[in-house]
Formats: C-alpha cells, sequence, structure tokens
C-alpha cells in the first residue's frame, strides 16, 4: 500500500553522489531539499536525491515494493533500496525528463 506525501519544492538539481560513505556521514553532508538513500543490490552506495522525487508515483511505487519486502528496518540507517544502480539511475534519469 502506497502512501503520499504533502507536495514538497521541486529541487534544482536532480542527484547527487555524497562525498561521504554510509558510515558516520551526518545531516551537514545532505543540502537543504534532498535526502539520502543506500542503493545496490550486495554493495551500497549512499545517493543524495531531490524531496520532489517523494511526489512521483513511480518513486512512491518504489518505496512501497522496497517497504512490502523489506520493511523499514534498514542496518544503514536510512532508505535502502535493493536494486541496482543502474536500474535507480534509470529510474531518476525518467523522473528528471518528466
Amino acid at each position: 500500500m502506497g502512501f503520499r506525501l504533502p507536495r514538497i519544492v521541486k529541487a534544482k538539481q536532480s542527484l547527487r553522489r555524497s562525498s561521504s560513505s554510509g558510515n558516520g556521514a551526518s545531516a551537514v553532508d545532505v543540502p537543504k531539499g534532498y535526502f539520502t538513500v543506500y542503493v545496490g543490490e550486495e554493495q551500497k552506495k549512499r545517493l543524495v536525491v531531490p524531496l520532489s522525487y517523494l511526489n512521483q508515483p513511480s518513486f512512491q511505487d518504489l518505496l512501497s515494493q522496497v517497504e512490502e519486502e523489506f520493511g523499514y528496518d534498514h542496518p544503514m540507517g536510512g532508505i535502502t533500496i535493493p536494486c541496482s544502480e543502474d536500474v535507480f539511475l534509470d529510474l531518476t534519469r525518467s523522473l528528471n525528463e518528466s
């Protein structure tokens, strides 16, 4: 079951890689209007994505699938999306084009 979040102001940039790794990273690394996700099947990469993605139905579907399969108990301390980085980047590219 999906969830809806209130409308969030669109971010100016689409996707950033954080300069720090998942362990010991602080909220200071994340610019205003962005949030952190960990993406990967075995090796997780920390990516910083715009909050505006939370308004996109395809991103909401992805989060719903992750919740159904893995729940909210994430050992990385953030949202973990266990798909390949390439698949995630393809999704984010399509969100930027829409």
